[in-house]
Formats: structure tokens, sequence, C-alpha cells
């Protein structure tokens, strides 16, 4: 039976939904946008929303991360196991790092490959690094390589919530859902 137990805060629920509606609207069209055949249209069409996206997500990563140091998450309930509590634990740290790693990866990749940001670029922002082949090539490994240890991390994390969700009943899943709890 589900467990009462106290959720997270509005603003912590928010935050997450706001940045998983993201970065899973991202993922598809991270992928697509560079595979071959793609048509151009496209394919632009799929940049723009890409690169424009992680800039508008920055400052909502920014404030999660700010605001998870600065507010406890709710106790997990004493009925999970202690590596699970640890595995938790672990994914949520990787998963705080790879939200920095790809948009700065990404921003690198996309700057120092001498190609445009345009909602920076609308805002006035420089390029703020000088064209590098060698640093943009580099950057894109970083990019690709975070994407699939994000897309594995994201498939756990998503598991383990349906697991407590649908299998458990634990009360996990409600702590994070955005209405209701406390």
């Amino acid at each position: 039976m589900t467990e009462r137990l106290p959720g997270y805060r509005p603003p912590a629920r928010w935050l997450h939904w706001i940045t998983a509606a993201a970065v899973l609207l991202m993922i598809p069209a991270g992928l697509i946008m560079t595979r071959e055949g793609i048509p151009r249209p496209l394919q632009d069409a799929l940049f723009l929303f890409h690169k424009n996206t992680g800039v508008v997500l920055v400052p909502v990563i920014l404030a999660r991360i700010a605001y998870r140091l600065t507010h406890r998450p709710p106790p997990l309930p004493v009925s999970v196991p202690g590596w699970q509590r640890r595995a938790a634990g672990l994914s949520h740290a990787l998963l705080y790092v790879l939200l920095v790693v790809m948009p700065v990866s990404g921003f690198v990749r996309v700057r120092s490959g001498g190609f445009p940001i345009e909602l920076l670029d609308r805002l006035g922002a420089g390029p703020w690094l000088a064209k590098s082949e060698r640093l943009a090539d580099i950057a894109q490994g970083i990019h690709a390589a975070g994407a699939f240890v994000l897309i594995a991390v994201l498939a756990l994390h998503i598991a383990a919530a349906a697991q407590h969700a649908l299998i458990r009943r634990d009360g996990v899943w409600s702590r994070m859902w955005p209405v209701g709890g406390s």
C-alpha cells in the first residue's frame, strides 16, 4: 500500500518536471538532427530547437541546483533497501553533473565550431570562444558520450520511478509528482 510520505516542495517539483520535459524533448531532437539523410529544413529546425532550448534550460538547471543545495530532499521510506538508497544518490548526482556537462559541452562545441546560438546572439551575447576545430571536436565528443550516459541514467531513473509507482506503490513516486502531496 502507498505510504504517506512527505513530498518535495512545489519549487523542487516544478523545476524537476520542467527540466525533465525539456531534456526528454531534446534527446530525440539531438539524435535525429545529427543523422545522415535528414532533410535539411528538418535538420535546421531541430538544431535551432536543441540549441535554444539548451539556452533556456541553463537558468532552470542553475535554479534547480541552487534549490537542491539549500533544501534537503524528503527522506526515502524506511522500506527502501540501502543499496537502492545508494543507487538513487549516485544516479541523482550523475544526473546533476550531466545537466551541467551537456549544455556546457554543447555551447563549447557550437561556439568553437563557429556556429550561432540564435537566442544568445539575439540577446547580444558574444561568441565568448574563438573558433577552434580541435576544441569543437573535443566538446562534440564529450557531448556525444554524455548524451548516451544521460540516456542510460535517465532510463534507470524512469524505471526506478515506475517500479516505485506501479509495483512497490510505496509513495516515492507521489513525492515528486507535480500535483498533490505535501
